[in-house]
């Protein structure tokens, strides 16, 4: 399967509000470092390569870049790469980015932030884009409570002109429903892949009835989250991926997308060869037999697929 020559476009394209996005898009949390993301020690990415890979991303049709303030490692900022990169930004470019969390200038975490000072991050990754207004901004949270004070707080920024549409990261789909009575919520961030939990499998459907964008995280990487992929890919995906003559990331990465038309894929890398890949995925056309092994290894009944 040739990469190079492959674009974004090849995935289709969905709707964040108005805002149209290719459903391949590029996630930066491993632009930043080698190895591990989200650790104080990180070991920096050259500068030049993580430039390039923006570059080329663009270049290769994407046009949905997902990142956050807290996306750094020593000497490197997710989001000061893109300003560096993409600046001056084509119309056509959506930034997401994801508040809630924060890290010290060390690179440990803080406690998350109460509604106050969710002002404060979103002004963050404002100057640190280079922007006067942020495109698409998730509430990342943990745990049940309710979201309602911190979402409301988000909902007035919308109101005010810095924020132009509203998202959910790591949520419950009470959570959804709680947003959703305050504001118009485009997409949901959660932890979706082959081997996801039925209770995922609900929601992703229960966010496309609702035209909700479903945009998993670690859908490559699985349980090696931060860290990347395991190597202990199953034998029925690496059997897939042979017969097609591509990579196993590659087969997640079509499966996902299979999932439903308002899923997107936000796969991220430092690696040139890598990205062209991952771009190359949209093109992946899986066949029921295939789909039919792959969502087997989750035990999703085939009438629960779209």
């Amino acid at each position: 399967m040739a990469s190079d020559s492959i674009t974004a476009a090849a995935s289709g394209t969905w709707k964040l509000g108005d805002l149209v996005v290719n459903r391949i898009g590029f996630g930066t949390m491993r632009l930043t470092q080698h190895g591990e993301a989200l650790i104080p020690d990180a070991v920096p990415r050259d500068r030049d390569q993580a430039i390039q890979v923006l570059r080329r991303a663009i270049e290769l049709g994407v046009n949905h870049i997902d990142t956050a303030a807290f996306y750094f490692s020593p000497l490197r900022s997710a989001n000061e790469l893109i300003n560096r990169a993409l600046a001056p930004y084509s119309d056509d470019l959506v930034i997401v980015t994801k508040v809630g969390p924060g890290r010290d200038l060390s690179g440990n975490w803080l406690p998350h932030a109460t509604p106050q000072q969710l002002r404060g991050q979103v002004e963050e990754n404002l100057r640190q884009l280079g922007r006067d207004h942020l495109d698409v901004v998730n509430l990342r949270i943990t745990g049940t409570d309710s979201i309602a004070e911190r979402f409301g707080a988000l909902a007035d920024l919308r109101e005010a002109g810095l924020i132009r549409h509203l998202g959910l990261s790591n949520i419950r789909p009470h959570h959804l429903a709680e947003a959703q009575a305050i504001a118009p919520v485009v997409c949901v961030q959660n932890m979706h892949g082959i081997g996801a939990s039925p209770e995922q499998e609900e929601f992703l459907r229960t966010c496309g009835e609702q035209g909700v964008a479903f945009v998993p995280f670690y859908s490559i990487a699985g349980t090696g989250r931060e860290a990347g992929a395991t190597t202990g890919e199953s034998g029925e995906v690496h059997a897939v991926a042979r017969a097609r003559g591509v990579s196993p990331a590659q087969i997640r990465l079509a499966w996902t997308l299979h999932q439903g038309p308002h899923v997107l894929a936000i796969p991220g890398t430092g690696d040139p060869d890598h990205l062209g890949q991952n771009v190359a995925a949209g093109a992946l056309r899986l066949s029921e037999d295939e789909l039919t092994v792959l969502n087997s290894l989750h035990g999703v009944a085939p009438e629960q697929r779209n």
